[in-house]
């Protein structure tokens, strides 16, 4: 299969440069996998499909302020350093993208806030990024808390207003460098309006690396490199979500993020295992999904990896067939888009 099969054709003016003010207000497109029929509502509607003793597995990560302007020591270019990873055992290194990277070689000094914060490049990383150590007196979330800025994607182009905006509103475990967007459509009111009508919740975390945005650049398909994410899935959860197949009732991800958590920590036969590791799923067509039955998500990138997951779920030519139709009705697109509910 080729990354050419997942093109289509989208206008920029539909990709959505800023949040609505209302979050469940945004658009809500409903997708029958097995039909490919299609229908239009609101997000806030959702709950209309959703019944008793189902399970949303939603994904609690939080996103830090991981953009970072700073200044080499050396020559006072400026540089961009956005955090990636922290490093495992090392409390002040992070595997980073840092532009321009030529200039930024093993031994490069950046200062940041006037040298409140400071990192030195200690190692060049797989594809080009850079593993950095910094030096601070104090605590590193709140000084990146007052120097950072929200990485938005960079089809973004407009400035966010408010950083919260760019967080689900359950948001609770730092960690990523982009938004799981399809939970950004859920308010606290819409979350009790559904726990209310008997619908579980089940939180688990994965943390979103910028490799979601990474271009699919080979041909085939199968040839593409993917990236990898931390994630963990609690006892509670992993309890739920099996009991909740056990007794007849579905399985619903919000987003990518919680679909590859799912289907990474489930064995063939379809349990879910709790604990935590680092994933490297690529869900194309022809993978057999173990555990979900539903999928919220948001509309992606032509040629992406995520569009390729949303293919596999519900058929290529279904998917292509809405998004065509999403063009057509004025949809709003990517991170603060319009929502599809595929079931």
């Amino acid at each position: 299969m080729k990354t050419s099969d997942f093109y289509y054709d989208l206008p920029k003016e539909l990709i959505a440069q800023d949040p609505l003010k209302d979050r469940s207000s945004s658009r809500l497109m409903c997708l029958d996998k097995e039909t490919g029929e299609i229908s239009h509502r609101h997000f806030y509607e959702v709950i209309d499909y959703l019944d008793p003793g189902d399970t949303l597995v939603i994904n609690n990560t939080k996103v830090i302020p991981a953009r970072l302007i700073g200044r080499k020591e050396d020559t006072n270019a400026v540089v961009e350093v956005l955090l990636l990873n922290r490093v495992k055992d090392m409390e002040s290194t992070w595997e980073t993208l840092v532009r321009p990277g030529k200039k930024c070689r093993p031994g490069a000094r950046i200062s940041f806030g006037d040298g409140l914060l400071t990192g030195e490049v200690i190692e060049i990383a797989e594809e080009g990024n850079r593993y950095v150590r910094f030096e601070y007196d104090g605590v590193f979330e709140e000084i990146l808390d007052r120097l950072g800025e929200m990485p938005l994607p960079p089809y973004i182009t407009h400035k966010l207003e408010d950083r919260t905006r760019y967080n689900t509103v359950y948001a609770k475990y730092d960690g990523s460098a982009a938004a799981p967007t399809a939970g950004l459509h859920f308010t606290p009111e819409l979350l009790e309006q559904i726990r209310a009508k008997g619908v579980n919740i089940a939180p688990l975390t994965l943390h979103v690396g910028l490799g979601t945005f990474r271009p699919v650049k080979t041909q085939d398909i199968t040839q593409h490199h993917m990236h990898t994410e931390h994630c963990i899935i609690t006892n509670q959860t992993a309890d739920l979500i099996n009991h909740t197949h056990e007794e007849g009732h579905r399985v619903i991800a919000v987003g990518t993020t919680s679909c590859r958590t799912l289907e990474s920590m489930a064995g063939e036969d379809g349990i879910v295992r709790s604990g935590e590791m680092d994933t490297g799923i690529f869900i194309y067509p022809g993978y057999r999904f173990r555990v979900m039955d539903g999928l919220i998500t948001n509309f992606h990138l032509p040629e992406s990896t995520l569009i390729m997951l949303v293919s596999a779920f519900a058929g290529r030519e279904h998917v292509l067939k809405a998004y065509e139709t999403a063009v057509e009705e004025r949809y709003r697109f990517f991170s603060f888009g319009d929502a599809m509910l595929i079931i």
